[in-house]
């Protein structure tokens, strides 16, 4: 009972095909081709966003100064 051959593995392509059919096995790769494309846009627009926010908030915060008092030192 070990590992399975190549004639297995094309019986059971065979049976694939015969309850789905190949255009509805073709439909499918292409759904699932346009959703990983879609991951893959989306997280590159996530990345582009987050840096711009970075950015934007690094400009905000530069040539600022904050002013505070401090009023009991704690040792920790």
């Amino acid at each position: 009972m070990g590992s399975f051959s190549i004639w297995h593995w094309l019986i059971v392509l065979v049976i694939v095909m015969l309850v789905f059919g190949t255009k509805k096995l073709r439909n499918i790769g292409s759904d699932l081709g346009g959703a990983v494309k879609g991951f893959k846009e989306g997280m590159r627009e996530g990345t582009t966003e987050n840096s711009a926010d970075s950015a934007a908030q690094q400009q905000k915060m530069t040539g600022h100064t904050l002013e505070g008092e401090i009023k009991e030192k704690v040792k920790s």
